[in-house]
């Protein structure tokens, strides 16, 4: 059924009618530039907004709704762990938690799983993990930890001073010491980093492939150059695969697309399906943190883990995966095809379901531009900077679905 003929479900009428953006805005801190649009229903890939219209959605709360919206496995384990166990805090052990962990650890590099509530704090989990290991381990009193330029590492202090975007730097001074940036897929770029901080370089942190930067996929050979270089200087090598990480680029992780294994990962976003959690996964060697050196008090509480732990299942009972991966070759062939009719495209490049669609740099058409107009169509789509439209439906997004927003981008281009 197309979203022409999308019958929305049950939509509780006083939604429809109390909503009001003067008074939301009145209350509400104004941290977010907001499209004019309030979504109040979800099912699958689509969405519904106040005025009841149906909208396709490749943004999936920013690369977070793993399953879609509604899905019968996540209200099925919100519902069982609401009515049994929310929340007791880790001064007690939670068997579910164990699971999740255990799951985690079955299906990647990590020996340990630290739990706690979003991307941000599984990078800050991180970062300190490597301080701890380069004080104790590596007798380094002064770390660094060297991150890309155009990275996309949280919000918190720590790792907006990680991420190496200025703009997200403004105002915020002064930031924390210890990071130095070098350009992204640029190996010689690190050789010189560590020679020039002498002998201070305690880790480095990349995307495995960069989703807020621009979706830029890391190049094979260059992560094994610096997974070598980490193996051979005893510096740790932490990957942040909280936006392409959970089976987004086809691959549970991100870093199986580049033939090498990390030492430190980090989880969130797509790991609890729209719920909140995040975690910072880490192999035995460094598993450095004793107890009182890190806690969270939500972190792996039994409400996130159950939920967590029915979408891992569900990725892999139903191998999702294999869905990631034909759609995303199904969506990068279209979008090729759109590139040879229109100009204004410069290149197509993605990883299974977390793709990017580049503007001509010389272009007077913008990313919010073309995200706009598609909005209007009926087509939920997300920039990831100035010049590149990024595509990040639900894993388990449809051939027809896939058609259909390409189909759409292309009436868009097409006008504009």
């Amino acid at each position: 059924m197309g979203l022409e003929t999308a019958v929305a479900p049950t939509i509780h009428p006083e939604l429809l009618s109390a909503f009001s953006q003067d008074e939301f805005n009145s209350q509400v801190m104004t941290t977010y530039g907001r499209f004019n649009l309030a979504l109040i229903k979800g099912e699958g890939c689509t969405v519904w907004d106040t005025d009841g219209k149906a909208y396709l959605d490749f943004v999936a709360g920013i690369a977070t709704c793993t399953l879609g919206h509604a899905h019968p496995t996540v209200i099925e384990a919100v519902t069982t762990q609401i009515q049994t166990l929310t929340h007791v805090s880790n001064l007690y052990y939670v068997p579910v938690q164990g699971e999740l962990a255990k799951w985690l650890t079955d299906h990647s590099c990590a020996d340990r799983v630290f739990f706690c509530n979003s991307g941000a704090e599984a990078n800050e989990g991180a970062i300190k993990l490597a301080r701890k290991y380069a004080h104790t381990v590596l007798n380094i009193s002064e770390p660094v930890i060297l991150t890309a330029h155009a990275s996309f590492h949280g919000r918190t202090l720590a790792t907006v001073t990680a991420t190496g975007q200025p703009k997200y730097h403004k105002n915020f001074a002064p930031l924390i010491p210890g990071f130095h940036y070098v350009p992204y897929n640029d190996f010689a770029a690190i050789e010189s980093a560590i020679a020039e901080l002498d002998g201070r370089v305690a880790a480095i942190m990349l995307e495995p492939l960069q989703g807020e930067g621009g979706v830029n996929p890391g190049q094979v050979e260059y992560f094994q150059q610096v997974r070598k270089l980490c193996d051979e200087r005893g510096i740790l090598l932490i990957l942040d695969e909280v936006q392409v990480g959970m089976g987004r680029s086809g691959k549970y992780w991100g870093y199986e697309q580049l033939g090498i294994e990390p030492d430190i990962f980090t989880s969130a976003k797509g790991l609890g399906g729209g719920i909140p959690i995040g975690a910072t996964l880490c192999k035995a060697h460094c598993n450095v943190f004793q107890p009182g050196d890190h806690a969270s008090t939500y972190g792996g509480n039994p409400f996130v883990c159950a939920v967590a732990l029915a979408v891992c299942q569900t990725l892999e009972r139903e191998n999702i995966l294999a869905n990631v991966q034909a759609r995303g070759e199904q969506l990068r062939a279209s979008l090729q095809q759109l590139a040879s009719k229109y100009p204004v495209i410069s290149e197509v490049r993605g990883w299974g379901l977390i793709n990017g669609l580049e503007l001509q740099a010389e272009s007077n058409v913008t990313a919010i531009d073309v995200v706009k107009t598609a909005m209007q169509a009926g087509l939920l789509l997300v920039p990831a900077g100035p010049k590149v439209i990024r595509f990040v439906p639900p894993l388990i997004v449809s051939a027809a679905e896939i058609d259909r927003a390409v189909s759409i981008i292309d009436r868009v281009l097409g006008a504009m």
